[in-house]
């Protein structure tokens, strides 16, 4: 006979407002739901009330989100904001916070921190998210390092805009390393902006999202925003900027040290990349892993590393980041084997 199951208390939420129930559960209950999966968790609902039972420690996590959630909706109602849904990332973001919290992270609401770009507040989905952009804030010199879908250039993206818009800096240069992702794409026809643009697309993406479009164009034509390529970096002082150098994985150490050295006064900059997708020829050492190593211990500087937990885009993108990483373990370990013997 085989021994039962162990039973956890429930947990019993009461919620005061009626009214901000349909967002909060979701169409179809499709919110609690997804709590309920990310978190391997029960939740049912009668009326106002919402009884969670599983493990301890998820049952609590799940508390802990569906409570910042409900106070998310009605803040927004007590500032006589529009009635609001949530959507399905703002719900996986509740459940990171909560998750952090409960495993001591100290952060028990992901409604903390913003910043206001001139389209809207952006908000940090995840703990590690909150740190970065503590730490462009704070720091001349920022190295944001982790898999696609973190957030990294996304959010120094918004944090320059921010400044831009508050006037503490007077332009915002995004620049990448024109590097083919593994691909051979010959020569490209058009005159050079036509060339580079492709390249550059993920920097534009972003800025469209925090800024109206027309905005962007006009800061474009006055130079108060630039987007470059890593080339046309060398010579020139940066000073009175806030400086992205995205992809940064793909740079050589003798142009992540050119770049790094165009830093003028009252500047920032931000580096962003994905030490695992180096693009660089075989053999090739990587400027941004050379940079870190060099960097790590000097005043003004600070990394900040992101894990597939920070992965805020589609769920499957979490799965397969962590797909690639088990794969990648072994490889690894032999390759460090190989240079220690």
């Amino acid at each position: 006979m085989s021994a039962a199951a162990p039973a956890f208390p429930a947990i019993r939420l009461q919620f005061d407002d009626n009214s901000l129930l349909p967002a909060l559960f979701g169409d179809h209950d499709r919110h609690l739901a997804r709590i309920e999966q990310k978190l391997d968790v029960t939740l049912a609902s009668r009326g106002n009330q919402v009884q969670i039972s599983g493990p301890s420690a998820a049952a609590r996590a799940a508390q802990a989100a569906l409570q910042a959630l409900y106070r998310r909706l009605a803040d927004g109602k007590r500032r006589g904001e529009a009635p609001s849904s949530l959507d399905a990332a703002t719900v996986d973001a509740a459940i990171r916070w909560a998750v952090d919290a409960e495993r001591g992270g100290g952060m028990s609401s992901f409604t903390s921190a913003a910043i206001q770009t001139w389209k809207r507040p952006i908000e940090p989905r995840s703990p590690t998210q909150l740190a970065y952009l503590e730490a462009l804030l704070r720091y001349e010199l920022v190295f944001g390092l982790g898999p696609a879908g973190t957030g990294k250039t996304y959010l120094a993206v918004a944090a320059a805009v921010a400044a831009l818009k508050e006037r503490k800096v007077d332009r915002i240069i995004l620049s990448r390393p024109a590097v083919e992702a593994g691909e051979r794409l010959g020569f490209l026809p058009g005159d050079m902006k036509e060339k580079v643009d492709p390249y550059m697309r993920p920097l534009y993406d972003a800025l469209y999202d925090t800024m109206p479009g027309d905005q962007v164009q006009r800061r474009l034509d006055s130079g108060e925003i630039e987007v470059a390529p890593l080339a046309f970096m060398r010579g020139r002082t940066l000073a009175n900027s806030f400086i992205i150098l995205d992809e940064a994985q793909n740079t050589t150490p003798t142009q992540m040290k050119m770049f790094l050295t165009r830093m003028g006064e009252n500047s920032r900059m931000a580096v962003t990349g994905d030490p695992s997708q180096v693009d660089l020829p075989h053999g090739q050492k990587s400027g941004l892993r050379d940079a870190v190593d060099a960097l790590r211990a000097v005043a003004g500087v600070t990394v900040i590393s992101f894990t597939d937990a920070d992965v805020v885009r589609h769920p499957l993108v979490t799965r397969i980041v962590r797909a690639y990483d088990a794969a990648e373990r072994p490889l690894i370990a032999r390759a460090e084997s190989g240079e220690r013997r």
